[in-house]
């Protein structure tokens, strides 16, 4: 182990790095230029070892880059500065929940939430419980400890899973792209019922104003999503300052009413909860459909790990984020204890009620602002999951835009982007009110709450081996929770709850068959393509002669096995060879980043004249595929040839067309079509790998599925 590594993942470690083999040291990394919400939080840098000419070493070399599970994300920041900028980006969501919480339960579930007493102290009660059960105890305590090099969400725990072979394989996996899939479902309610709860301040201004929320929040959101192409950097150091004084806000104001009426703080008694839910029967299970908006954003938590790291998450929601919010839903069931009867108002809105008139607008501004932060995170979330899946095999190639030099984490998915922007829009267009948006949410993010525990569970048995009576306990704390949260919800899908279910299975499915999809032709292509020492080995007997031609060539190939489609179209069509042949595989491993010196392993290949250069490019999922700066760079370290001349080469990809074909071995028919679609509509192998469109060709092949 390192010394980093017995140090631990907050420690500061200068690290001077080796020499290379031609002499020369390596430099370390430029210090990325970080914007304030991204707080100088990144996966740490260990020396780098001499690099191999050859790959006699690459597979252990793989194998450690994919097993070591215990690099962390490293601290350059202050805990404080990081806990504030986790405020701003981890926390939008379950922040500003209060909006809306207790004013959708008093008003959907009246028959079981009176304004009473034993009503209000009972809802009380099942909201801190459910803060505390799903949020403290489930993700801040046990989940988080649980990550991939770092990175925390489904996707993660998913690869985790992939890449160990726990236990049932195949169903885990499945279930980890099923809770991706509901994770995009959940990232269209999110927005819209964030910016119209907030906007509907406007109704206790005047009542006239009520015709604005609607478009009001439909420009809002038009915006937002207008403006992710230029990414987040410059506005993102007002993410935690902006929250900051959103959390503080609703802390005070809350607390304003909790002294007026103490008896409230009774609610944070479990009895009243479980009273509650005795008294009323089924009303009071469907109730927890309502209950669970408390909780929305939990899983941001863990998904944002990678960004800040587990201890200043933690820090933030126990010390800032748990009381606020707390604060905010006694106080206003101190509010409705006070006035039971506003409860029957068309205007009630007991998070706005509990503002003194007078500051009224800045709050109806202050809590905008925190729910366009709140719809951000969404959307970011939504990218990095959508690049996750595509770098991990889960969805075709996307066109990803990387809106910042020197931050890799800013990106931007014009497909995923667009596509959620129709899906809010259009929920808000229809729906139009905080209320009967929260009768369509929670399916999704109650099912995504009941896979996370099972992933978490497989991780623990199968990584950890811990004993099965461990986790046994904290499968009774949390699955019943979960699945009393799941079932509740499921009464919502007569009033469209359905949309975000189906969305889910929808993304799911498409990316299930694109992976099966995907297997099948690699399958095929192997088998066409043919073995790589044969091809160079007859190209020395071919008559007549192989033609030598001037300069060099990269050619792209998915394995080192095979020879490159585009290569034999080549030889075969214009019986020419280069003088100089690279070849090149980038091989997506499951972790978010592969060190310096494991990226690289080269082999020379072939005999006599034809002898070929192969270079294997191991790439995490948060890495840029850009081939020409990453051949740059192995020149730079002694792997190439010093007068490569990689600014004046041509590159060669293929572009199989894809042809299906009546066997029903692996994929149905329809299922094959919809493959083609998505492998016709994927971006270009120039987008995706940074080729100069000028020097790239293009080669045409057909392949059967």
């Amino acid at each position: 182990m390192t010394d980093r590594g017995r140090r631990g993942p907050g420690a500061a470690t200068k690290v001077e790095a080796e020499p290379r083999p031609d002499g020369k040291p390596d430099k370390a990394p430029p210090k990325a230029k970080r914007s304030f919400n991204e707080a100088a939080h990144k996966l740490g840098y260990w020396p780098v070892r001499p690099a191999p000419r050859t790959n006699d070493n690459a597979p252990s070399e793989a194998l450690r880059a994919a097993t070591d599970d215990d690099r962390d994300v490293v601290a350059h920041a202050g805990k404080a500065v990081l806990a504030l900028g986790a405020l701003g980006i981890v926390y939008g969501d379950i922040g500003t929940s209060p909006l809306y919480t207790e004013q959708f339960i008093f008003t959907v579930h009246a028959n079981a939430a009176h304004p009473d007493v034993a009503g209000v102290y009972g809802i009380a009660s099942l909201i801190f419980w459910a803060l505390m059960i799903e949020v403290s105890i489930k993700y801040a305590g046990f989940i988080m400890r649980a990550h991939n090099r770092g990175d925390g969400g489904i996707m993660a725990l998913t690869s985790l899973i992939q890449r160990k072979q726990l236990g049932r394989t195949v169903i885990l996996v499945t279930l980890g792209i099923f809770g991706a899939g509901l994770f995009f479902g959940d990232g269209m309610i999110t927005p819209a019922i964030s910016v119209t709860s907030a906007i509907g301040g406007l109704n206790l201004l005047s009542p006239s104003l009520s015709r604005l929320i609607v478009p009001l929040s439909v420009a809002i959101l038009v915006g937002l999503f207008t403006v992710q192409r230029y990414g987040t950097g410059t506005v993102g150091w007002l993410f935690g300052p902006v929250m900051l004084v959103f959390f503080t806000a609703i802390a005070g104001f809350g607390l304003h009413d909790i002294v007026m009426h103490p008896g409230v703080l009774k609610g944070l008694s479990p009895v009243y909860g479980a009273r509650f839910m005795i008294d009323h029967g089924v009303d009071g299970w469907l109730t927890l459909g309502g209950v669970v908006l408390c909780c929305t954003g939990a899983e941001a938590l863990y998904a944002d790990r990678g960004h800040f790291g587990a201890t200043p998450i933690r820090m933030t929601w126990f010390a800032i984020v748990l009381p606020a919010v707390v604060c905010s839903y006694l106080g206003q069931a101190a509010l409705i204890l006070a006035h039971p009867a506003s409860v029957k108002s068309p205007n009630f809105n007991p998070f706005f009620q509990l503002v003194p008139h007078a500051l009224l607008v800045p709050m109806v501004i202050l809590a905008t602002m925190a729910t366009i932060i709140a719809s951000q995170a969404a959307l970011t979330g939504s990218f990095s999951v959508a690049r996750q899946a595509v770098a991990l095999g889960f969805l075709p190639r996307l066109k990803i835009v990387h809106t910042s030099k020197s931050l890799e984490g800013q990106i931007y998915v014009p497909l995923i982007n667009w596509a959620l922007c129709v899906g809010v829009v259009t929920l808000v267009l229809v729906f139009k009110s905080a209320n009967r948006l929260g009768d369509i949410y929670g399916v999704a993010v109650t099912g995504t709450f009941i896979l996370n525990t099972l992933l978490f569970l497989a991780v623990s048995r199968g990584l950890w081996q811990t004993p099965k009576w461990r986790l046994a306990i904290l499968a009774t704390l949390f699955l019943p929770v979960e699945v009393a949260f799941f079932t509740a919800n499921m009464a919502k899908i007569a009033d469209g709850a359905y949309l975000s279910l189906a969305v889910g299975l929808v993304i799911a499915s498409v990316m299930i068959i694109w992976r099966r999809g995907n297997q099948a032709v690699t399958r095929n292509r192997h088998a066409q393509a043919g073995s790589l020492q044969v091809f160079l080995e007859r190209m020395g007997n071919a008559k007549p002669p192989i033609i030598r031609l001037p300069g060099t060539a990269i050619f792209l190939s998915p394995t080192m096995q095979t020879t490159p489609m585009a290569l034999r179209a080549m030889v075969e069509n214009t019986h020419a060879f280069h003088e100089k042949v690279v070849i090149v595989s980038l091989l997506n491993i499951s972790i978010p980043n592969v060190e310096l010196s494991d990226r690289f392993a080269v082999e020379r290949v072939g005999k006599g004249l034809f002898k070929v250069t192969h270079l294997t490019i191991r790439l995490g999922y948060r890495a840029k595929s850009n081939l020409p700066d990453l051949l740059v760079l192995a020149r730079k370290r002694g792997l190439l040839d010093r007068n490569l001349d990689l600014e004046h080469a041509s590159y060669f990809a293929s572009r199989p067309r894809l042809v299906p074909t009546e066997s029903s071995r692996g994929l149905a028919l329809w299922r094959k079509k919809l493959f083609i679609a998505m492998a016709r509509n994927a971006a270009s192998p120039v987008e995706a790998f940074g080729l100069p469109s000028q020097r790239t060709v293009l080669a045409g092949t057909e392949i059967a599925i």
